[in-house]
């Protein structure tokens, strides 16, 4: 993996975090807390399906897999803490 694709895949993982903590699975690291906010959720899914859509046949098959992992991951997750409100 070259450069590019590592600093690529390492702004993927800041928004699948992101939207972890929003989803309280996550600690946030500025507040010590577990806290939750579907809306932070839901933005940071929303920012992830934006760059599959404007990087669509532009990734290597690592990162298409990486980038549908961490959807994939925060959706289900997404519904299932959206059901539990």
């Amino acid at each position: 993996m070259d450069k590019n694709d590592q600093l690529f895949a390492s702004l993927l993982y800041l928004f699948h975090t992101s939207g972890m903590q929003g989803l309280g699975k996550l600690m946030n690291p500025v507040t010590q807390k577990t806290e939750k906010n579907l809306e932070h959720a839901k933005e940071s899914i929303e920012m992830l399906e934006m760059i599959k859509q404007k990087t669509q046949g532009n990734l290597s098959a690592d990162l298409s897999r990486l980038l549908d992992q961490f959807l994939s991951d925060l959706r289900l997750n997404y519904v299932d803490e959206a059901k539990n409100q």
